[in-house]
């Protein structure tokens, strides 16, 4: 009969101690396992959400990463706005010609071309305009290239689509600049549909509500996102609500542009629009350095790499968070070996008659000792691929869930590196706590026991 058999049958002998042994490791390596999968979800969704398809996010100056946070994850709150001309100057001059007779302004704007205009060619800029919310949802003022120029997926290819409905246009007849497209979490959450009227409230979740609404005329299909909890309205609908408007100054040279139709509302003035934020894409990414420093030089603007942003978050403040998890979890695997080795010692005292007999049979000492180790292998076996299991399967359950919130696809062998380095150490942990009572039942007194 090998020693490892009888270590099973010890094992079963002993089904109330053993199973509960068992549980409470099982409990600790479930626990490890799902602390590790939740840091992997969250370390990968903020990742592939910082791989978008734009190069730079423009905004004041201030903390690189409280811009990537504001304008790429809607978190935090905006430093200040830039006025509308630090979008212009993104433009050639005939762009920003045309700016000026849409919008009315400096007709000095127009005859010149944007500072940063070279290093665009083929690229874009899309201005964000934040403050106020839906519910507890941002609203985004942004312009219909949000949804016709920008690109999400892992890897950043695959084209906004509407579950409902469609993007919203810069004007139309029907709902004149008043349109906007809910993400999808937004419109489940909110119980909105196109046809709808969503109204924002200005400031906060709590703030005053505009008197004027936004026909919803898209929902967005699930994307994994923050577009997924955002409600996107007509940035020039935005600039027409209450409080919206900055003061103009009495030396501001303005030239008003023709209104086509006089019922139509005025549009802001280029001197009365600020944006909080710009997204941009150059043409040659190789020269997305060069216009980062040439942003930063600027008084009003800073440019921020969202990628490296949140990588830096990552290494300074997820890294040593995740240092603390790898403590916490040394310490719950110590704290179950230390189970491991009361159970077995504390059933030495039982088992010491039986020793003797498996001696008195010829039995050498060193044989005992391998099947008290091979019960704390089989419990450390047992125990941690069940904890495994166990950890896997509440993820699998959860992974719709996770998948609408995170965008990370999770299934029932998702797995992080760390995962891998577990059940080694569980077993390496188990075999070490069964060294004590391995070393009680090589001590044990064959002569004394049976006599007893």
């Amino acid at each position: 009969m090998s020693l490892l058999f009888i270590a099973w049958r010890n094992f079963r002998y002993r089904a109330l101690s053993s199973f509960l042994t068992t549980l409470s490791l099982t409990l600790g390596v479930g626990l490890v396992v799902l602390v590790m999968s939740i840091y992997g979800i969250i370390s990968e969704a903020f990742v592939r959400n910082a791989s978008v398809g734009y190069n730079l996010v423009v905004g004041p100056k201030g903390s690189t990463l409280q811009l990537t946070l504001n304008a790429v994850y809607y978190l935090s709150q905006p430093i200040e706005n830039l006025p509308y001309t630090e979008y212009m100057e993104f433009y050639p001059k005939e762009k920003r010609a045309e700016m000026v007779r849409t919008f009315g302004g400096d007709p000095e704007l127009g005859k010149r071309d944007g500072i940063y205009a070279g290093f665009m060619k083929e690229g874009y800029a899309i201005p964000l305009a934040l403050g106020d919310y839906f519910g507890e949802f941002r609203v985004v003022g942004t312009t219909p290239d949000f949804f016709e120029l920008l690109k999400h997926g892992p890897d950043v290819d695959q084209p906004f689509t509407f579950e409902e409905g469609r993007n919203f246009e810069f004007h139309n007849e029907e709902n004149s600049y008043f349109e906007c497209v809910l993400g999808s979490r937004v419109a489940d959450q909110m119980g909105m549909r196109v046809g709808d009227v969503m109204n924002p409230t200005h400031g906060d979740p709590e703030g005053k509500g505009h008197g004027q609404g936004f026909q919803i005329v898209g929902v967005l299909d699930p994307t994994g996102t923050p577009n997924d909890r955002a409600a996107f309205v007509n940035l020039e609908g935005f600039y027409l609500l209450e409080g919206h408007a900055k003061p103009i100054p009495d030396d501001a040279v303005i030239e008003l542009p023709e209104k086509a139709d006089p019922d139509e509302p005025w549009l802001l003035t280029i001197p009365e629009r600020e944006v909080t934020s710009i997204l941009v894409r150059n043409g040659n990414l190789m020269m997305a350095p060069m216009l980062q420093n040439r942003i930063k030089e600027s008084v009003r603007s800073e440019a921020a790499t969202p990628i490296g942003e949140i990588n830096k978050l990552m290494t300074m403040i997820v890294g040593p968070l995740m240092q603390a998890l790898l403590a916490i979890t040394l310490i719950t695997c110590v704290v179950a070996a230390v189970g491991v080795l009361v159970a077995i010692y504390n059933s030495m005292n039982d088992r010491k008659r039986d020793i003797a007999v498996m001696r008195a049979l010829g039995a050498r000492r060193g044989s005992v000792t391998w099947i008290i180790l091979f019960e704390s292998l089989i419990i450390a076996l047992v125990g941690g691929i069940a904890g495994w299991v166990l950890a896997h399967l509440g993820i699998w359950a959860a992974s719709p869930l996770i998948e609408a919130r995170t965008g990370v696809q999770v299934g029932f062998f998702s797995i992080s590196t760390y995962e891998l380095y577990l059940l080694p150490l569980v077993i390496g942990l188990s075999l070490l706590a069964g060294i004590v009572p391995a070393a009680s039942a090589y001590r044990t007194d064959v002569g004394t026991n049976l006599s007893a």
